[in-house]
């Protein structure tokens, strides 16, 4: 199926729609060209910092009409994952506040300090990081509890650049303990397969859109459905050159993939 048949978008945000708190001016355009002909995009975001709460009010302020149903988030598909395995006694959640209180909501077993029974540390993108989070998880790892990441990016880009993401902090814990966490968030395939079944579109139909081959483009290829990669974030055209990772389409920006849609749609 090519381009004009897609019909369920999976739009990576920070990058692909907006960078940081500047919206980019094809956004608006693409989002209702999608409803208008009769298809659905949602926002899927490996940064488990914030609460879809937050993320509405930001799309809001940048004039995005949202609604919970427009997201899935790393933190949506940590809680489904752990639904399907083994029950828990007590998770460390090594995040910021908004992470435990998702995790909370959903009945997870969560505590911020260092407890026995604890048997699984939990690590997202954590803006509120202190130097005590990382001194409990590596006595966590070292006694061998279970280790999940949401994403393994290694940076969030920022207006003035990039700060370190999970996947840096994921590093330094593997450099001070030799143990590496169980990823949930994208590239692994399970956001865009709990998109699917959520809105029950196929595989084919769907198309994910972002801006790093490494993430959004592997989750795609992961979970068997085309991508897009665009270059208005932090990935580049050089990025592409003898990359595992291919996506099916190249775009400058989100306007470009937008034209290119209407063209093949007559």
């Amino acid at each position: 199926m090519g381009l004009d048949g897609k019909r369920l978008f999976l739009l990576d945000m920070d990058g692909t729609i907006y960078l940081d708190e500047t919206l980019f001016p094809g956004t608006i355009p693409f989002l209702r060209a999608v409803r208008e002909r009769g298809g659905r995009y949602l926002f899927l975001t490996n940064n488990s910092s914030k609460s879809v709460d937050a993320y509405i009010a930001k799309l809001g302020r940048m004039g995005i009409d949202a609604a919970r149903e427009d997201f899935l988030t790393s933190v949506d598909a940590l809680i489904a994952d752990l639904a399907k395995g083994p029950p828990r006694r007590l998770c460390y959640a090594f995040g910021t506040e908004s992470f435990q209180s998702q995790l909370r909501a959903a009945g997870v077993p969560v505590t911020d300090r260092l407890d026995d029974d604890v048997d699984c540390l939990l690590i997202g993108f954590d803006t509120e990081l202190t130097f005590q989070k990382l001194e409990d998880a590596c006595i966590l790892l070292n006694r061998g509890v279970d280790f999940i990441a949401t994403n393994p990016d290694w940076v969030c880009p920022t207006w003035y650049g990039s700060v370190p993401d999970c996947g840096s902090v994921c590093e330094m814990l593997y450099r001070a303990t030799g143990r590496r966490p169980r990823v949930i968030g994208k590239p692994e395939p399970a956001m865009a397969r709990l998109a699917l079944e959520r809105t029950g579109f196929p595989p084919e139909a769907a198309l994910m859109v972002g801006d790093r081959l490494y993430t959004d483009i592997a989750s795609g290829v992961n979970a068997g459905v085309d991508t897009a990669f665009v270059l208005s974030g932090e990935g580049t055209r050089a990025d592409l050159e003898g990359g595992e990772i291919q996506p099916t389409y190249v775009f400058d920006d989100i306007s470009a993939l937008h034209r290119a849609w209407e063209v093949e749609g007559g």
